[in-house]
């Protein structure tokens, strides 16, 4: 692949992104957990959780997924990354997020993980 091709899709990766939070408003049918999850953690997990991003492509801890977790992967140790962070790795967002938004984010990737079904939006 060149150079330039890299580039394009690396930029059209990046744009799907920012445009997948930015069209939550699109879809009413999404969970907030869902709709907080793409705001907030879509950009360096991607959508489905799996980190496949121009940012942390090949980082096996961006991949949310799988039960390669470096903080522990059980719902509070989830809960508990997600407000904290990860030294040098992930912002924490207790600054941004009520616990009870983080508790949706955690309940979103329990159903990307296929260990939860998604909830019923209306």
């Amino acid at each position: 692949m060149s150079q330039r091709a890299r580039l394009f899709a690396i930029v059209s990766v990046a744009g799907l992104l920012v445009g997948a939070s930015a069209c939550n408003e699109l879809f009413p049918k999404r969970s907030k957990g869902e709709k907080l999850f793409r705001e907030h953690c879509a950009e360096c997990h991607g959508i489905d959780g799996a980190g496949n991003t121009p940012n942390y492509l090949g980082n096996a801890w961006a991949d949310l997924r799988d039960e390669d977790w470096k903080t522990g992967g059980d719902a509070d140790s989830i809960a508990a990354t997600v407000a904290s962070g990860v030294f040098g790795g992930m912002p924490g967002f207790s600054d941004r997020l009520t616990p009870e938004e983080i508790r949706l984010i955690v309940d979103h990737l329990r159903v990307l993980r296929g260990e939860k079904l998604p909830e019923k939006v209306q």
